[in-house]
């Protein structure tokens, strides 16, 4: 299957993994922190590159490995991200084991725990999955992207979170709202749709909730929509901090910001331009803020469900691949993984 690159000047395989992957960092000196989708069941949650082909357990193995009447250790972790003091922030959803969801926050300069926010069980539900975040240190707040999509949940339930990072008040807001819940937007790859097991030998076309979450570089807007949806929408940083707004009047506030594919991650540049993983579709997308339009940047026969695009030290925006379909839940015993799992980097058209 031969496909076309459009608009990225440069692209490249840059790692590769033995382990399944699903969202990726870099830390302040370079390394590339990865996590391991909680669908494959590895024994380490979250590794970190020690060569182009080699990781490690990160923080350490301690912390990849679970203890009974504690949940001082990583269980199930998608979304990462490292802020500008060179601090890890990992959210362990909790799911694999039961234990309660958290931030596990690492200070990579000292090697050493910074902080632990927990989830009160005010903010989840039975459904909730809370998956990618981004942190608004203007603010002090990290603002969660919960799918919905947990214990058989249908990403109608999903909703964000606003978590206070020196006190960890937290408050769940939209839940199911437009924007929030998942769309019927069914996830086609290869000509098949992408189905999950609902237990009784059932299935059914595989539907998320609010996935992808980005925020501006001046920590005004934050840009989210559900992994099977055809919006991006937008809300001010302002008003998702406003506890005098009522879900109705925030919903108000919200702005259908523009079209797109189903996506899962999403990042975006100085310039405001927004760039999505279209996962049914091998490729990297961008969105213009003069435009508001889609176009690919990226397709490559190696994007088989790109889940993740970070910035990387270099120019280089950097796309984790989860080949998420290949997961026990996910592929009806037909299409199974293909090792290694990928990091392809890639240098778009407007980099020097």
């Amino acid at each position: 299957m031969s496909r076309p690159q459009p608009l990225a000047r440069r692209s490249e395989v840059y790692a590769r993994s033995p382990l399944p992957l699903a969202n990726g960092t870099f830390t302040a000196d370079g390394r590339l922190v990865v996590s391991h989708h909680p669908m494959y069941q590895t024994a380490p949650r979250v590794s970190v590159f020690t060569g182009t082909d080699t990781l490690e357990p990160f923080p350490s193995a301690a912390w990849n490995t679970p203890r009974e009447n504690a949940d001082d250790w990583l269980d199930a972790v998608q979304g990462l991200r490292t802020d500008t003091q060179g601090r890890v922030w990992l959210l362990d959803m909790g799911s694999r084991s039961g234990i309660t969801p958290k931030f596990v926050v690492w200070d990579c300069a000292a090697n050493a725990l910074s902080q632990i926010i927990r989830l009160p069980s005010s903010v989840l539900n039975e459904h909730s999955e809370p998956n990618d975040f981004v942190i608004d240190e203007r603010h002090g707040a990290v603002y969660i992207a919960d799918e919905g999509a947990g214990n058989g949940g249908d990403g109608s339930r999903g909703a964000l979170i606003v978590v206070d990072t020196k006190t960890g008040r937290a408050r769940r807001r939209l839940e199911g709202r437009p924007g929030i819940l998942a769309e019927d937007c069914p996830i086609v790859m290869d000509g098949r749709e992408v189905t999950e097991a609902v237990g009784g030998g059932e299935r059914r076309g595989m539907r998320v909730g609010v996935d992808g979450i980005a925020m501006d570089h001046r920590d005004e807007w934050v840009y989210y929509g559900p992994l099977t949806g055809q919006s991006i929408w937008r809300l001010r940083t302002r008003d998702l901090l406003d506890e005098s707004l009522d879900d109705d009047e925030l919903q108000r506030r919200a702005e259908r910001y523009a079209d797109r594919p189903n996506t899962g991650g999403m990042w975006m540049d100085a310039a405001d331009t927004l760039y999505l993983t279209e996962i049914g579709g091998y490729s990297i997308g961008c969105i213009d803020p003069a435009t508001r339009s889609y176009r690919r940047v990226l397709t490559r026969d190696e994007l088989y469900w790109p889940d993740d695009v970070i910035p990387g030290p270099d120019d280089a925006l950097y796309v984790v691949v989860s080949q998420l379909p290949t997961a026990p839940p996910l592929n009806e015993g037909q299409r199974q993984p293909s090792f290694p799992f990928l990091v392809v980097r890639f240098w778009p058209e407007a980099s020097p």
